[in-house]
């Protein structure tokens, strides 16, 4: 991919001519008139002119087309269920993102559509790549919208996506970076500028990694960066035009970057499904695989890291689960620990990251404050499991582990002082930190009732084990058959590396 141009055009070109200086201002004022609902978002982004993706549109939408079909094939008759995590930082959860979702809603108002954005504000790659381990692999989407600041050179970027390839069967779509304009420099200023090279510089980093993670990881990748720049050249703006500070877009902006990724969510039937035809895979509960055996049980060998049952109409039922000849309780890597409740102020998790070194269990845990001196960056604090029941008190600068060894959070994790001295305020009276371990399995599956024969009613059976050969039992806990329709295997494309 040509290393695009810098990213802003010679503004003191357009301030000479009197019908740009107009156009220019007549941007300006719409974007100081926006509102950040959706409707008044659409109202506002319709005066601006339309924009011209960059790239060949014939490619756009070809490393995506397993979600894209789920969603282009889906009737009335056949909803199918689409599930879809937009993640990455403050810019991710800017309006843009409700208006690609809309649109999505819109053009495939058939399909059973679950979005969400789990973005947090200021993180990072070296960050994020901690929270993804609640709020990313265990959600195991169809389809990731990603974009991230920092952490290419580092390598923290690239370890996400990979493991996303690794941990999940969801196909990837990253996009190159908005346009970002230093504070030091006016709006109108030298495009050659140090600082604007330097964040140029920065932004070309990202937009490099993504396009090589596209070609070795088989990602979409939107190019919203060169779109953005040829954009500001054809109509004689500036950076600033898109920004309502150094970073975040303001309507010109959300509106360019929309613009520039809804293209690239498109269905073309005529690309090749090689790559994406085993990820996932229905086998008919009819289908020779699937063993039926005298006892009413249902038994399959498969390969992957996540099977799902889907129910048919029918009596309700239970079976007993059996995965390898066990009870999916019995598996340790089937539990998580889920995102925590928010800091005081500011609205981030109120630690980044939670381990644990021995086997967990269902259960709802707390975590209550026993010192705070942001003056002298002091936090204490006990935890205690609806369980486990008190399992011991740690500083958030020293490693902690638990009595259970249930819960590990490495030093430097919590974000409570953080917040509480970015807002300039006190820690509230009885703050407490609350989440959950949570199965993603169930030993014993109980059948929905089938309301609507058009909708999907599956359960996961079990998730995260390891990619491989594995089998699979059902066991009816009375007489009767078991309304099944089918079977659904997850496969993620790549091996999980050693690191992990």
């Amino acid at each position: 991919m040509p290393r695009a141009s810098l990213s802003a055009p010679d503004n003191r070109l357009c301030l000479r001519n009197p019908m740009m200086q107009l156009l220019r201002s007549t941007l300006i004022l719409s974007l100081a008139l926006v509102a950040c609902s959706s409707d008044l978002f659409a109202q506002q982004t319709a005066k601006f002119a339309p924009v011209k993706p960059a790239g060949d549109p014939a490619t756009f939408g070809a490393n995506i087309q397993r979600t894209m079909t789920l969603l282009a094939t889906s009737t009335p008759e056949k909803r199918n269920r689409v599930r879809i995590l937009f993640y990455g930082q403050s810019v991710t959860r800017n309006p843009w993102w409700n208006v690609v979702a809309d649109d999505l809603r819109q053009r495939f108002p058939h399909a059973d559509l679950e979005i969400e954005n789990r973005a947090i504000g200021g993180y990072g790659g070296p960050v994020l790549i901690n929270t993804a381990e609640f709020d990313l692999y265990p959600f195991y989407p169809d389809l990731v919208i990603f974009h991230v600041w920092s952490g290419v050179e580092s390598g923290h970027q690239e370890k996400i996506i990979r493991r996303i390839r690794e941990r999940t069967t969801a196909e990837v779509l990253l996009w190159t970076s908005n346009l970002r304009w230093p504070k030091t420099v006016p709006p109108d200023g030298d495009p050659q500028h140090p600082d604007v090279l330097a964040k140029d510089a920065q932004d070309q980093a990202i937009s490099d990694l993504y396009f090589r993670l596209g070609r070795e990881l088989d990602c979409e990748v939107a190019d919203v960066r060169t779109g953005m720049q040829r954009y500001l050249k054809q109509h004689n703006l500036v950076v600033k035009d898109t920004l309502r500070d150094t970073v975040h877009p303001n309507a010109l902006g959300n509106f360019l970057i929309a613009e520039l990724v809804k293209p690239h969510l498109r269905y073309d039937p005529s690309f090749p499904d090689d790559k994406w035809k085993h990820l996932v895979t229905d086998i008919p509960a009819h289908d020779p695989r699937v063993q039926h055996n005298d006892d009413g049980s249902l038994s399959l060998n498969f390969k992957g890291n996540r099977i799902d049952v889907i129910a048919a109409p029918g009596d309700a039922a239970k079976a007993d689960v059996l995965l390898d000849g066990k009870s999916p309780s019995q598996f340790p890597e089937l539990y998580y620990h889920t995102r925590p409740s928010p800091t005081p102020v500011a609205g981030r998790p109120a630690f980044n990251r939670i381990d644990h070194r021995a086997p967990l269990q269902v259960e709802t845990w707390t975590a209550r404050i026993l010192e705070c001196d942001l003056e002298k960056d002091v936090l204490r604090y006990e935890v205690s499991g609806s369980k486990t029941g008190p399992d011991g008190t740690g500083d958030h600068k020293q490693r902690f582990v638990s009595h259970s060894g249930r819960v590990v959070i490495e030093p430097r994790m919590w974000m409570v002082n953080w917040s509480l001295r970015y807002r300039k305020q006190s820690l509230p009276k009885d703050y407490q930190v609350t989440w959950e371990t949570r199965p993603l399995f169930v030993d014993v599956w109980q059948s929905p009732a089938v309301t609507d024969p058009a909708k999907e009613y599956p359960t996961v059976l079990a998730q995260g084990f390891k990619n491989g050969d594995h089998s699979l039992t059902l066991t009816p806990q009375t007489s009767g058959k078991l309304p099944i329709k089918a079977f659904r295997i997850y496969r993620p494309p790549l091996k999980v590396s050693e690191e992990d």
